[in-house]
């Protein structure tokens, strides 16, 4: 006990003799709880001194509890010709907040932005990467970043992962006000989080947020935690003046300086494209030829050289070299259907599978991808142009349902990208089978998938055999053994957006014996297996992303030897989250089994949340029904 008491107060002496969130072991157990670091202490000070000049500088102390902890330190800064990075460095302190070691510039990494991606970038990124003796320990990053570009004010992300605690952390902005200084909350609830407002200032300082663990089926980070988002109506971007009053004014602005000012493409590819169309009078239809023809002649590669960023290739450059990104590419499809009489547009969106929107109410340059909108009749047509398979129209869960800015001449405007319902994400299973007397099956398959489920599987045609045969399928029936593709075929109908496998199996010793009787589990192909995990108090509501409808029918030719002792009774679940449904017959000899499955994509209340894991635990319980089966 004497040696416990004698040892605390060494350590309460040594920690305030020196800062006390130097050390690990200081840190309170509410903020340890869940956590795999805790940010002690993080500033961050924005001055935006004029319209084209503005000063970063970060100050952070995190203690990192173990090693997955360290994907937090976030030691990192970006430079090219209008970024620099005046100072950057690091000092490493052990549990007891001894320092241990000092990072200085020359430490760090500094490499092209993409690396082994891209033939074409400027950009460069300096990194922090240390390989830990021990854990805990603490790190404390300084870092200082001028650039002239104001159109991107980083926002304030006080808790921006999960198992991250948070002890203090604050941003103070600022700013001269001629230049339209703004700023939207969001997610904010209690009271960790204290605003101070200045004529030409703004500071947030945030204390004791602690770590979460992620739930699943919630939404994402963007509309939980608290964030806080900055911008000007006035601002620079890589020499050109921008304003962000409206919607309508910025992307006026935008396709005026990025967009517009070079439409020149060959004469030879002029007239290629005419030829290719001349005989064709659907909109569409014309539109679809254009747009394979970039798909057949051009590759994606990023693009980040200054303005490049922002800035798309000259549609004359991507037409020789055959290639751009994705701004560069959408463009130049753009300048093509235009020279063949088609309006499009321009359109910058969020691509991610999370279905991350843009904020309609704060007008800023926001997006990480741009797609190209054909509008026909009351509807518009998506266009993903830097995939040399993906369908005419068709952006899956890249581009789905969300909201992105349409760049028009006369200004911007914000639109909504296709939505899939859930009897679009169709796929439909149909396996026709027979035992042989050793109680091994086989027999073909074919397996039909349409809308998000189209993006599941499309890109399997350009798998290698072995791939297929040895990784895919097993991966796509994990619970089955002993299966063998004896062939496959695959039909990708790109008019109907609709991807068919056709598929030869043999599945050896399908039954398993148990007492004198086989059990065989007669749902082969399509099964839930997973049940969502219970929670005792969730915190945040339900979310069922995107819906779809499963149908599948198995027909089992049984032998005469074998005798069906019992089939499961029907099944029938319907409840707002969707619709299970289950049927078993026998009919000469052949077993029957049908199987339909709908879940509804949509938003709950978190008190929904058990009622839709009992919905699912029920589902993964009859997909593992059984059949009895005598020799």
């Amino acid at each position: 006990m004497l040696k416990k008491i004698l040892f605390f107060l060494l350590l309460t002496s040594f920690c305030y003799s020196q800062d006390f969130r130097l050390s690990a072991l200081s840190i309170s157990k509410e903020l340890t709880e869940n956590a795999n670091s805790v940010v002690r202490d993080q500033k961050l000070e924005i001055d935006i001194s004029s319209l084209n000049q503005m000063q970063i500088k970060k100050k952070k102390i995190i203690s990192v509890l173990n090693s997955k902890g360290l994907n937090n330190v976030d030691a990192v800064e970006y430079y090219d010709k209008s970024t620099k990075v005046k100072l950057i460095e690091a000092t490493i302190y052990n549990s007891y907040g001894e320092e241990i070691k000092k990072i200085k510039r020359k430490d760090f990494q500094d490499r092209s932005v993409v690396d082994g991606f891209s033939v074409l970038t400027d950009g460069r990124i300096l990194y922090l990467d240390y390989t830990p003796i021990a854990y805990p320990f603490t790190i404390v990053y300084e870092s200082i970043v001028e650039s002239n570009n104001t159109a991107f004010i980083p926002s304030w992300y006080p808790l921006d992962d999960y198992y991250e605690s948070i002890e203090k952390s604050s941003i103070k902005i600022e700013y001269i006000k001629t230049l339209g200084f703004k700023f939207k909350e969001n997610n904010f609830i209690g009271d960790k989080i204290k605003k101070e407002e200045k004529e030409n200032s703004i500071t947030y300082t945030a204390e004791n947020i602690f770590a979460e663990k992620p739930e699943e089926y919630s939404p994402i980070i963007e509309k939980k935690f608290p964030i806080v988002v900055f911008g000007l109506d006035k601002f620079n971007l890589e020499g050109f003046e921008g304003s962000a009053v409206s919607w309508e004014e910025f992307g006026k602005l935008w396709y005026k300086n990025l967009v517009s000012d070079s439409e020149e493409i060959s004469l030879e590819t002029k007239a290629k494209i005419n030829e290719l169309v001349n005989n064709e009078t659907d909109v569409l239809k014309k539109a679809r030829i254009i747009y394979e023809f970039v798909q057949n002649r051009t590759r994606y590669v990023s693009v980040q050289l200054g303005i490049g960023g922002w800035k798309p290739m000259k549609p004359i450059d991507v037409d020789k070299l055959g290639y751009g990104d994705c701004k560069a590419l959408s463009n130049y499809t753009r300048v093509l259907l235009k020279n063949v009489g088609i309006e499009s547009y321009y359109t910058v969106i969020y691509g991610d599978s999370k279905k991350k929107d843009f904020d309609q109410d704060f007008v800023s340059k926001q997006g990480n991808h741009v797609i190209l909108t054909i509008p026909y009749q009351d509807k518009n047509i998506f266009l993903e142009c830097t995939n040399q398979n993906v369908p005419f129209g068709y952006g899956g869960t890249f581009t789905d349902d969300r909201f992105a800015l349409l760049i028009k001449p006369q200004g911007g405007q914000i639109i909504k990208t296709s939505s899939y319902s859930e009897l679009d994400n169709f796929q439909q299973i149909h396996a026709k089978m027979s035992f042989d007397t050793n109680g091994n099956l086989e027999g073909n398959i074919k397996i039909v998938s349409k809308g998000i489920q189209y993006d599941d599987v499309y890109n399997i045609q350009n798998s290698s055999k072995q791939d297929i045969e040895n990784y895919y399928y097993q991966s796509k029936f994990p619970w089955i053994n002993n299966m063998k593709i004896e062939s496959f075929t695959f039909n990708n109908d790109k008019d109907k957006i609709e991807f068919t496998e056709n598929l030869k199996v043999k599945i050896e010793k399908s039954l398993v014996k148990t007492n004198n009787v086989n059990l065989f589990s007669f749902n082969i192909f399509n099964k839930l297996t997973s049940i969502p995990q219970r929670y005792k108090n969730r915190k945040y509501p339900l979310e069922i992303k995107r819906g779809y409808s499963d149908e599948d029918i198995v027909e089992i030719e049984i032998p005469s030897t074998f005798k069906i002792e019992s089939i499961p009774d029907d099944v029938i679940i319907e409840n707002k989250f969707g619709k299970y449904q289950m049927e078993c017959r026998v009919k000469n000899n052949v077993f029957i089994y049908k199987r339909v499955v709908t879940v509804k994509q949509g938003v709950y209340e978190k008190s929904e949340y058990e009622n839709y894991r009992q919905f699912i635990e029920q589902i993964v319980k009859n997909d593992n029904a059984k059949l009895t089966i005598k020799e």
